[in-house]
């Protein structure tokens, strides 16, 4: 078996996406992820939530994403098609596992880019021409609104310009998205940095359990999540096998470096007096805009002019590789038979229009000032860590049942990294909170009801591509799921967890929870033939970019 073979026929009408994106592309694809609206505002979340001991936090949280990553590496050389992360529980486990695990992708990157849109205008409320963009209460007002669309249209019109035009976008933006936080790192860390703060109100002040849910809550794992942008557009990459793994990991190893040396800058910067009440209570004029009031507290009025205007450009980036993302993996979704075959179609640029038509609308949606939105959103992007679980599982089943499968890139000790990959993904979605996992909960039930609808249309019409559920290859998958909510609602992290399980306990419950579910997914896994089968049945892009 061969990652040439490909579909004679696809939904496309003939069409397949064009492979135009080169390395740095695919790196800047990531990067731009990564380097959004997260290194504004995790900073300031995570000192307020750990104090200093925030560092650790962010290197706990960069270990996990550089194990997540290392399995991914693996995977998108293995299969360098479009939409990747929803596709490889698909091969693995069948309908079922692979239609959930799909939705938990395409839930996670249909709401990254509202968020950064409502980032742009937020920060853009210190100009006099934007303050009537938001409320009070962080809803957007109806001009705000009127804005926030044309920006997610904006991001549609780029991306329906292509995927190389697009490439050429985000890598200038890149670029300006990694200069202007290592000038900051090296202008404020130069001019005024104070050793004696890491530890004058003690290095660890919530101990632990701060340490830990900073690295869930208050932005740490949302500001190093994107590596996957490079899987997504796979599809179009003119050489996937060797630049694939290349990019996850060298993007990974950037953002992670900058985000470090953000926290170390930012806790050295910060006068004794904002935080003269503990590090809980830090509070200094213009703490809204985090980077940009430190810069003018300490009288560096351009810097904060720069950071505000980047307070734009880096959200920007990062909503639109976002919007490609969702459409990808609609792609993807449709060429599996879970979601309907117009999302699998794709205009004369190689552009699946239709789910790029849907990552608009999601856009808009979300800006809808009902109370809860921006709770709910921020919940679930948090927790979307959950979409990550399903690559581990499927690594460990394709490695069984695939042995001989060609690897471009084959992980060493992948037999121990993959486990314990899935046991950490699992730990951060349950550092993330019971008052987290119970509204994912319901989105999860929601994706499950939309997707069910499709699959019973699709079988009602005897489309060939509907998919089969495997039901015995992914027993676990609903156990799992329910066991996490369970063990998080009698943990202690989280507005209403019952703290009957109490810190270091809860960690050894996950862990051995998460390594059965792994070792009973691996053993009941589809057999060789049957995730050849899988394979053939969607379109697998070969290396001379057919």
């Amino acid at each position: 078996m061969s990652t040439s073979t490909k579909l004679s026929a696809s939904p496309s009408g003939g069409r397949t996406l064009k492979r135009e994106v080169g390395l740095i592309g695919l790196m800047w694809a990531s990067v731009g992820s990564i380097i959004g609206s997260g290194w504004l505002y995790g900073a300031q979340k995570a000192v307020v939530v750990a104090g200093p001991a925030a560092i650790i936090s962010w290197i706990v949280g960069a270990i996990a994403i550089v194990l997540l990553a290392l399995v991914h590496a693996e995977l998108g050389g293995m299969f360098p098609v479009a939409g990747g992360t929803a596709r490889y529980p698909h091969y693995a486990f069948g309908g079922f596992a692979g239609m959930s695990f799909g939705w938990f992708a395409w839930l996670q990157a249909a709401t990254v880019a509202p968020i950064e849109v409502e980032a742009m205008i937020g920060y853009a409320g210190y100009f006099s021409w934007a303050k009537g963009f938001m409320n009070a209460d962080g809803t957007l007002t109806a001009s705000g609104f009127c804005v926030a669309v044309v920006l997610m249209a904006v991001f549609v019109a780029v991306n329906f310009l292509g995927v190389k035009a697009l490439a050429h976008t985000n890598t200038a933006a890149t670029w300006w998205k990694i200069f202007v936080p290592l000038v900051a790192i090296f202008v404020i860390s130069a001019s005024h940095f104070h050793s004696g703060n890491f530890t004058s109100h003690g290095f660890a002040p919530f101990g632990a359990k701060g340490v830990l849910a900073a690295i869930s809550t208050s932005g740490i794992i949302f500001a190093l999540l994107g590596f996957e942008q490079a899987i997504q557009l796979a599809g179009e990459s003119r050489n996937p096998k060797k630049d694939i793994p290349r990019a996850v990991l060298g993007s990974v190893a950037i953002g992670a470096a900058i985000y470090i040396l953000l926290q170390i800058s930012f806790i050295g910067a910060l006068p004794g007096s904002s935080f003269a009440h503990g590090w809980a209570n830090l509070a200094y004029k213009g703490i809204e805009g985090p980077w940009a009031g430190l810069a003018s507290l300490v009288g560096l009025g351009w810097l904060a002019f720069v950071l505000r205007l980047d307070a734009i450009i880096s959200p920007a980036g990062t909503g639109l590789i976002y919007t490609t993302s969702t459409s990808r993996i609609s792609f993807g979704l449709a060429r599996n038979g879970y979601a309907p075959d117009g999302y699998g179609k794709l205009n004369d640029k190689g552009v699946p229009w239709v789910g790029m038509i849907t990552s608009f609308v999601m856009g808009v949606i979300c800006f809808l000032p009902f109370p809860s939105w921006q709770t709910l959103v921020s919940f679930i992007t948090s927790a979307s860590v959950l979409m990550y679980a399903g690559a581990p599982l499927a690594y460990g089943a394709l490695r069984k049942q695939l042995p001989n499968w060609e690897r471009p890139y084959k992980l060493p000790f992948g037999q121990v990294i993959s486990p314990i990959s899935f046991v950490v993904a699992s730990l951060i979605v349950y550092w993330s909170g019971w008052d987290t996992l119970w509204r994912l909960g319901v989105a999860v039930l929601l994706g499950y009801l939309v997707l069910a609808i499709s699959a019973w249309d699709n079988a009602v019409k005897g489309k060939a591509n509907t998919p089969r559920p495997d039901w015995k290859a992914s027993y676990w998958l609903p156990v799992y799921l329910i066991g996490l909510g369970i063990i998080s609602w009698q943990g202690g992290f989280g507005q209403g967890s019952q703290n009957h399980i109490g810190l270091w306990w809860d960690i050894a419950i996950i862990t051995v929870f998460s390594i059965a579910i792994y070792y009973w997914a691996i053993a009941t896994s589809l057999k060789t033939a049957e995730i050849e089968r899988n394979i053939e049945e969607v379109e697998v892009v070969d290396e001379g970019g057919h």
